[in-house]
């Protein structure tokens, strides 16, 4: 593993009292138009959005959230050795190679060797994966060691921040949480913008869960509303370890189902759709309500178990089908054998 000391790519900022001392980028050229006719702009060719993994990061701010000890920072590494070799992300999705900047800003490099060895399983690492573990926030010279590096790779295709919370910065005073969100993550909209890459920020979630992943992001709905897409990594209770949920500007809503495989630290995509691969303890956890519960509708299954009240409402219905289930003509569900009074046979 090469350390970021001895990487001539990764700028070395010299503290100074107050802050760090920072180096402007001044590029060769504006790489950005922000104004147009409206005929002008309806006959400008945009070349499509340049993918770091296509279908799931595309070029712009990646908020990528989760809980803690789901495996993001195990996903995230092992996405950044995938782009940075070129090959196939998660095991299945093709992906162009290019340079990474990765800063792992709570790890160690005896941990990061020990990681990055676990996903590799011998393989050699790729030379086009820049590590880190410290540096600045955003305001105060992170984004211009960021730009830096960028412009001594022109061919990066992803930077990723594990942790966003150590880059954020120190919020402007007076201004509002949902401001202060928001500015923190249009920091790293910039330095996506201006250079076409993606820029994948490892964040956390709420402790408490909800039918909609968006709001389970950690902070205000400004730090979604400026990112360009939301990735959501949720645990699950079937057969795939976790739920990869995603929206975005340039990205279709989506769900995929992952497995995790601890021996090799590596994150694998599963075919078809998730029910199918979370049904089956989805099915065991209904059925332990609704036993200890007789008469319960999904709404109240949905809320006990932490599912989600659409998949609760199809399972239910399923399994009534099944006859794991019986349905009453109210809507409400109990096991084959309990009396109808609601206790146990």
């Amino acid at each position: 593993m090469t350390h970021p000391a001895n990487d001539a790519s990764w700028p070395h900022l010299r503290a100074v009292p107050g802050g760090v001392e920072a180096h402007a980028i001044e590029p060769a050229q504006q790489r950005i138009r922000t104004a147009w006719t409206a005929d002008e702009l309806m006959r400008t060719e945009f070349p499509e959005p340049k993918w770091a993994v296509p279908g799931i990061l595309s070029e712009g701010v990646n908020l990528l959230a989760g809980p803690p000890k789901v495996g993001k920072s195990w996903l995230s590494l092992g996405l950044g050795l995938s782009v940075a070799a070129g090959g196939q992300a998660m095991d299945s999705i093709a992906v162009e190679g290019g340079p990474v900047l990765y800063l792992a800003l709570e790890d160690t490099p005896r941990r990061l060797k020990t990681r990055m060895g676990k996903i590799l399983g011998g393989q050699p690492a790729p030379p086009g994966l820049t590590l880190a573990t410290t540096c600045p926030p955003l305001p105060q010279g992170g984004g211009e060691a960021i730009a830096q590096w960028l412009e001594r790779n022109p061919t990066a295709r992803m930077v990723v921040i594990d942790v966003f919370a150590k880059m954020r910065g120190v919020s402007a005073p007076g201004s509002s949480a949902y401001d202060a969100d928001y500015a923190a993550v249009g920091h790293a909209k910039r330095l996506a913008d201006h250079y076409g890459v993606a820029v994948v920020l490892v964040h956390h979630v709420r402790k408490a869960g909800s039918d909609d992943f968006l709001t389970e992001v950690s902070g205000t709905n400004g730090l979604a509303g400026a990112a360009d897409a939301t990735l959501v990594l949720k645990r699950s209770r079937g057969q795939a370890d976790g739920v990869l949920h995603v929206t975005g500007r340039d990205v279709d809503e989506a769900e995929y189902a992952l497995q995790f495989h601890a021996a090799a630290g590596a994150w694998q995509l599963l075919d078809g759709p998730v029910a199918e691969h979370t049904v089956h303890d989805t099915r065991a956890a209904i059925l332990r309500f609704v036993r200890a519960n007789p008469g319960a509708r999904p709404k109240d299954i949905a809320a006990a178990t932490d599912l989600e009240v659409g998949l609760v409402r199809k399972t239910c219905a399923r399994m009534a089908d099944d006859v794991q289930l019986i349905r009453d003509t109210a809507g409400a569900y109990r096991v084959p054998g309990d009396r109808d009074s609601g206790g146990q046979a």
